[in-house]
């Protein structure tokens, strides 16, 4: 499906940016995306689909390794948060992919030479993606709750360190779909990125378990701050999870950054 771009031109007035920078025209463009780039979501529904029923799956069978060696209760909670940040770390390849598909079917070129500012390019893309990871998100903790017995007692301290989660994987899968040139790239990126990320945050194993070495270098993983996050949320400690959540937003800048620097370089560059 092609991008139609009529809603994203303007007509340059003399003496001003080409692109334009009036609120209502930003407005217009990112609307457009946002709309195209769910259409596409929705037409591709497979990958989503894995990323939602996986989790699930591997949840109910982790769960009784973790509640016998932790406990019911903490058990559950590290079966849940762990299994909730592998996947959705392995979920980098929706945002990713939404951008390096638009580059191969050389669509990008497009979007470049219209009246959209990089910043609303990865707006549009970031949105619908924001949703499916958030539903995904949601989907596990419910089914955590309602199936496993995990209590959600602070679910505004929740809904924040999901909400820091997730950006910083838009920002973190923006920045893999920028920088990758084709499929293969992308695909090795976030396996290898995501099951690293996510077992040196202390995602599948506690890392009071793992070597010291692992624990030094854990905090480099944004991994480690998203499971940090959601424990503190879910015991309910607030400073816990605003430090948290301020160090992901710092991991989403530096991303974002990243990709907003490659989208600038993007024309000039060949993706076969």
């Amino acid at each position: 499906m092609l991008l139609d771009t009529t809603a994203l031109r303007t007509t340059a007035q003399p003496g001003t940016s080409p692109r334009g920078t009036s609120p209502r025209g930003t407005a217009l463009r990112t609307t457009a995306l946002v709309r195209h780039n769910t259409v596409l979501l929705l037409r591709e529904p497979g990958p989503l689909a894995s990323r939602m029923i996986l989790p699930l799956v591997f949840v109910t069978l982790l769960r009784p390794l973790y509640t016998a060696a932790e406990g019911t209760a903490a058990g559950t909670v590290q079966a849940v948060t762990g299994t909730l940040v592998t996947f959705s770390l392995l979920a980098l390849s929706i945002v990713g992919g939404a951008i390096l598909t638009e580059r191969l079917w050389h669509t990008w070129e497009r979007l470049r030479s219209s009246a959209a500012h990089p910043l609303e390019i990865l707006t549009g893309k970031a949105l619908p993606v924001l949703g499916a990871l958030l539903a995904q998100q949601v989907l596990v903790l419910g089914f955590g709750a309602a199936v496993l017995g995990m209590r959600l007692d602070h679910l505004p301290l929740l809904g924040l360190a999901l909400l820091c989660w997730t950006l910083t994987l838009l920002g973190i899968g923006s920045a893999l779909g920028v920088a990758a040139r084709t499929h293969g790239e992308l695909s090795a990126a976030y396996d290898i990125g995501g099951m690293l990320l996510s077992s040196l945050g202390g995602a599948f194993v506690p890392l009071a378990a793992l070597p010291h070495w692992v624990r030094a270098v854990a905090p480099a993983s944004p991994g480690y701050w998203g499971v940090s996050a959601l424990h503190a949320a879910l015991a309910g400690d607030v400073s816990r999870v605003l430090a948290c959540g301020a160090v992901l937003l710092g991991f989403t800048l530096a991303a974002g950054l990243l990709a907003v620097r490659g989208l600038r370089r993007a024309s000039s560059r060949s993706v076969l």
